[in-house]
């Protein structure tokens, strides 16, 4: 049980360690001790990956200490170990380690390493308090941690404004999110008088006789698994069944997993959080912060198979979110927002699976996607790096020569994000295995929004090789566009800063045909046994092996068609991506300013709520409260002092005459006092 225990409250002392002791030990100590403890982290999660993911462990808690006892609430702090904690230790603790490693080599200019390195543990603790949490309320504490974490590392060049503006964008949307998982930890526990995972399950678990009432035609056709007679409860003011009621908390659960996550509509924070470092934004869109929405659904999946309406919910939204952000990358210029927007891509990915119900492909792309995506993360730190802080790819170009280890292993990035594989083979990188099932899974659903979440996604797979590829022919190809200054000082990063690199691509390459058959194939039952939950009549997995020929080739001619199109506008004719932008300028500004969501919502909420708050702070505040309050009173008794001070004339009559005034004022309070 001690190894449970040390891999999650191992990067809380190094993060004590570094932000309390960093200016004592100094930076090169703060660094080693934070990245020692890390890379002990990272090996014991393998550890514990494999005795509990592909060995024979079930599932069990690790008591921590008692937390909160009030009334019905008892909530212990423990933590859950079962096959999804497990993947989401080898993918959090990884990927951290390995931004840890690097930092050292890409912050070693920082005057301020101590407290980065101490913010980065920080966040990896968060996040593990989040994936081994037993209960909603611990969640919800791991949850809260990451969005702090995440604030203060993306804000982590304070002075510059632009960074501080993105880390509080960050913080108030999910805040918007996190609101809504509030209110459905409310709601659960209105529904089964506790927060406790096993014990939520367990009352779930009561709901599946009304799915044999209903039979298999019913699930067939969309009605509610979760009806269980007429049975109505007040939850949130409304008068719902305990199928309305189910299907109102689960959307509530998913409007914190689409803030935390960043799917449509919330998505706004995820491309300015690319104003803090880069080995942030690898952290953050690779293992963590991003990763928690699709792992909040996942582990609540006992919930979310008895709603169907919810299900198509976060099938609509994650498919609008795949081709959404797709459609914003196809045009973006600066080498991270590209990838961030590539990253929001692949979260609506996941929730695609989620939604029709293939939660091990959901997983599944979740743990080959951390692998790849921290690798081209890393990949464009090392290019930035070697362009003197240059992130517009306008102005790079012919790159590979100069610095050939940072192109090929951004390649096999590139390779493994746009699914480069043999169709019906085991060949392929680990976003052909993953990214695959679930465009297969989306066909397979018996879902009505199966054809339509299908089709988004083949689209979705062009646009992400076509900018994948720009992204590598702008940057890496043609001639130099950088100044002869700059070109004159490109350099290969140092070995630091390589080495991730070399690990993650290994992960790139050989993840999906490792684990395939584990995650989301023939041993799926033996290696998730049960922390996956489906109903009887979720036949997602079987009907995913028989879809036709054509939709198994998908995704293969998707990715061919983006790279031939990416090949054909910049490197044989270069003069075309500027003529297009010109003779369609309304459709390339809109996609540029990323469908205008920024200024819509500048309009709607920042403005509104800037002069609403304007308004109660002059008026509300300073005339009423201040006019009529502690302002009004201090008026009033200065203007009494100031008649009664005219009495100080320094003539005795003067005074006489107020002592006579007093005098009859006094005598005449007698008389009449004394008649009441």
């Amino acid at each position: 049980m001690l190894i449970y225990k040390l891999i999650v409250f191992l990067p809380l002392l190094g993060a004590l360690i570094a932000g309390l002791g960093g200016s004592s030990i100094g930076a090169k100590a703060s660094e080693y001790v934070t990245t020692g403890l890390m890379l002990v982290v990272a090996v014991l999660s393998w550890i514990v990956f494999f005795d509990v993911a592909l060995g024979d462990s079930q599932q069990f808690s690790v008591p921590v200490l008692r937390w909160i006892q009030s009334g019905g609430i008892d909530v212990e702090w423990a933590l859950r170990i079962d096959t999804l904690t497990a993947v989401m230790f080898v993918v959090v603790n990884t990927v951290s380690s390995l931004v840890h490693l690097y930092s050292i080599g890409y912050m070693h200019h920082d005057p301020h390493r101590p407290r980065f390195f101490a913010y980065l543990s920080l966040f990896t603790f968060a996040m593990l308090m989040l994936v081994t949490s037993d209960n909603l309320v611990q969640m919800f504490f791991g949850w809260e941690g990451v969005g702090l974490a995440s604030y203060l590392l993306i804000g982590f060049w304070y002075k510059k404004p632009s960074a501080s503006a993105a880390a509080m964008k960050a913080f108030i949307v999910n805040r918007v999110g996190d609101f809504g998982f509030a209110l459905g930890i409310f709601g659960v526990f209105v529904l089964f008088g506790s927060v406790n995972l096993s014990s939520i399950f367990a009352a779930a678990a009561n709901y599946l006789p009304a799915v044999a009432e209903h039979g298999a035609e019913a699930a067939a056709t969309g009605e509610h698994a979760a009806v269980a007679g007429d049975v109505v409860l007040n939850l949130f003011g409304l008068h719902l069944d305990k199928a309305g009621a189910i299907t109102a908390v689960c959307l509530l659960l998913f409007m914190g997993a689409m803030g935390k996550s960043a799917q449509f509509l919330l998505h706004t924070w995820l491309p300015d959080a690319m104003e803090g470092p880069t080995p942030v934004s690898a952290l953050i869109h690779a293992a963590t912060m991003v990763t928690a929405g699709v792992f909040l659904v996942a582990r609540m999946s006992p919930l979310f198979e008895l709603s169907h309406t919810a299900l198509m919910v976060v099938t609509l939204v994650g498919a609008v979110t795949a081709f959404f952000a797709a459609s914003v990358g196809l045009v973006q210029n600066d080498i991270k927002r590209v990838i961030a927007y590539s990253t929001c891509s692949q979260l609506g990915y996941m929730f695609v699976a989620l939604g029709v119900g293939a939660y091990g492909a959901a997983v599944f792309h979740l743990f080959t996607h951390a692998f790849f995506k921290a690798l081209l993360f890393l990949c464009a730190g090392s290019v930035i790096h070697a362009v003197s802080n240059e992130q517009d790819m306008r102005y790079m170009g012919g790159l590979r020569k100069h610095i050939p280890i940072t192109f090929w292993m951004m390649m096999i990035g590139t390779l493994a994000i746009t699914g480069v594989g043999i169709p019906g083979t085991s060949l392929g990188f680990a976003g052909f295995f993953s990214k695959d099932a679930i465009i297969e899974a989306s066909w397979a659903a018996h879902s009505p929004l199966s054809g339509f979440a299908f089709t988004l996604l083949v689209i979705a797979a062009v646009f992400t090789s076509f900018y994948s590829w720009r992204l590598i022919f702008m940057t890496f190809f043609n001639e130099p566009r950088a100044s002869h200054d700059v070109m004159h000082h490109v350099h290969e990063s140092p070995s630091v800063m390589l080495i991730p690199l070399y690990v993650l691509a290994v992960g790139a390459v050989f993840a999906g045909f490792v684990f395939h058959d584990y995650f989301f194939g023939e041993a799926y039952a033996e290696f998730w046994k049960g922390a996956l939950f489906t109903l009887p009549t979720n036949e997602i997995l079987d009907h995913y092996h028989h879809v036709p020929l054509l939709v198994k080739w998908s995704s293969f001619i998707a990715m061919a068609l983006g790279l031939f199109v990416a090949w054909i506008m910049y490197i044989r004719a270069k003069w075309m991506p500027s003529y297009l932008a010109n003779q369609h300028h309304g459709l390339y500004n809109f996609l540029l300013n990323k469908w205008y969501f920024d200024e819509l919502y500048d309009v709607l909420f920042v403005r509104s709520a800037k002069w609403l708050g304007r308004f109660l702070w002059k008026q509300g505040d300073g005339t009423v409260i201040d006019g009529y309050g502690p302002n009004g009173i201090a008026a009033r008794v200065v203007d009494v002092t100031g008649r009664v001070v005219r009495l100080q004339t320094g003539y005795l009559y003067h005074y006489a005459f107020v002592m006579l005034i007093g005098i009859a004022a006094l005598v005449t309070w007698m008389m009449l006092g004394s008649s009441f």
